[in-house]
C-alpha cells in the first residue's frame, strides 16, 4: 500500500474535477478553431489543462497556426463561455466532498487557472452556495499575485498562503485532474490526488500521490482527515 501523510488543508482545482467545464472548453474552442478549418484535439487540449487563459489561447494559435493573435482567441472564446458556463454540471461526488469537509471544520480553498470573471459564469448560477463554503479562492488567470501558471507551484503556494494558520506545504493535499495541475501540486512540496480525463496516458499520471477514476472513490481517512459518515 502507498504511504500517505497526515494533512490539515485541502485545496482544490475547479476545472474538470469540480466542474465538467471540461468538456464546455472543448466545445468552445472547437466552435472557434472550425472556423478556420481546424480541430481541437486532446492532445494540444492537453498541453493546455491548467494552464492560464493567456498562455492557453497561445498554445492553441500556435499549434494550429490559426491566423488570428491570442487575445484575439481569448475575445472570440469568451462569446462562447458566456453560452456554456452558466450551465456547468459538478462531477460526481464533488457536493459530497465539499460539503464533509466544511461540516468537519477542514479548511479548503479554491485554486484554480480560471479568471474571476470565467468562473462566475461558471458557478454564480447554479452553485454559488456550495462553493460559497470554501474559506477563499485564488484565480490564477486575474491574481496577480500569481506570477506564473500550472505547472509552476505558484497558485498553490499562493492559496496556501491565504489560510489564516499559514500551514506548512506538507500539510496541504491538492485535488486536480490535470497533469500540469499535479507537476504544481508536487512542485509546491503536497501530495495531490489526481481524477485524471480517462484518455489521460497512465504515464503521465506517476507523479501524483493516487489517481482515481472519480471524487466518490476518495478515502480521507488515508490522509488523516474526517472519514465519512455512513
Amino acid at each position: 500500500m502507498a504511504n500517505y501523510s497526515q494533512v490539515t488543508h485541502v485545496l482544490f482545482d475547479m476545472d474538470g474535477l469540480l466542474l465538467n467545464t471540461e468538456d464546455l472548453y472543448t466545445v468552445a474552442f472547437q466552435n472557434v478553431v472550425s472556423r478556420y478549418g481546424k480541430d481541437y484535439t486532446f492532445d494540444i487540449k492537453l498541453k493546455i489543462m491548467g494552464c492560464q487563459a493567456q498562455e492557453s489561447a497561445k498554445v492553441v494559435v500556435n499549434a494550429l497556426e490559426l491566423p488570428i493573435t491570442a487575445e484575439e482567441f481569448m475575445k472570440e472564446t469568451k462569446g462562447q463561455f458566456e453560452v456554456l458556463f452558466p450551465d456547468s454540471e459538478l462531477m460526481p461526488g464533488a457536493r459530497r466532498l465539499i460539503e464533509h469537509f466544511h461540516k468537519n471544520k477542514v479548511p479548503i480553498a479554491l485554486a484554480t487557472s480560471s479568471a474571476e470573471t470565467a468562473y462566475h459564469m461558471k458557478v454564480d448560477k447554479h452553485h454559488k452556495e456550495l462553493f460559497d463554503l470554501f474559506d477563499h479562492k485564488t484565480f490564477g488567470s486575474s491574481d496577480p499575485s500569481v506570477k506564473r501558471g500550472k505547472p509552476h507551484p505558484d497558485i498553490f503556494l499562493v492559496a496556501a498562503a491565504k489560510f489564516s494558520d499559514n500551514p506548512k506545504p506538507e500539510q496541504c493535499l491538492v485535488f486536480e485532474d490535470a497533469v500540469n495541475g499535479v507537476k504544481a501540486a508536487r512542485a509546491a512540496g503536497m501530495q495531490v490526488v489526481m481524477v485524471p480525463d480517462p484518455r489521460v496516458d497512465k504515464s503521465l499520471t506517476e507523479e501524483a500521490t493516487i489517481v482515481l477514476k472519480s471524487l466518490e472513490e476518495f478515502d480521507p481517512k488515508l490522509f488523516g482527515l474526517p472519514p465519512f459518515e455512513n
